[in-house]
């Protein structure tokens, strides 16, 4: 488990990254970061038909898998992805709001196993299965 300095500071570093400041990112409770996160979907997330691009989905869908097990990180560890498989269930329109939660299905000590799901208005609209091994920090 990290300390709260670390836990912080690793929190605002994803909520620094230019990308997700871009598009927009925001955590649903800053009092909690592992309750995920949610986004606009305003010009910079949408494909040529005014539609959210699906790869703006897949990167929220990770980023909520990282928030949800940076609980269960010593501050000597960090996780990156291995495997993130992703299904898009229907479009969603611009001006939505989509929210991204993630869970920890099983950590080992040397993977970990989560699940992220995205939805809008309470519609799921996308899932994922997601693999991180767990490396070194720094």
């Amino acid at each position: 488990m990290s300390s709260p300095d670390v836990g912080a500071a690793r929190v605002q570093a994803v909520l620094d990254i230019p990308l997700h400041r871009h598009l927009g990112m925001q955590l649903r409770d800053p009092a909690d970061p592992t309750a995920g996160i949610w986004f606009p979907v305003g010009a910079p997330a949408q494909n040529q038909a005014a539609l959210l691009h699906g790869g703006v989905v897949y990167t929220f869908l990770d980023v909520a898998a990282f928030l949800a097990l940076l609980p269960s990180l010593g501050d000597a560890e960090h996780a990156v992805t291995h495997d993130l498989t992703a299904s898009l269930l229907r479009p969603v329109r611009a001006g939505a709001r989509v929210d991204v939660t993630g869970s920890v299905l099983r950590r080992g000590r040397g993977v970990a196993f989560l699940r992220s799901e995205a939805t809008v208005d309470g519609a799921l609209v996308a899932s994922a299965q997601v693999t991180k091994t767990i490396v070194p920090a720094g």
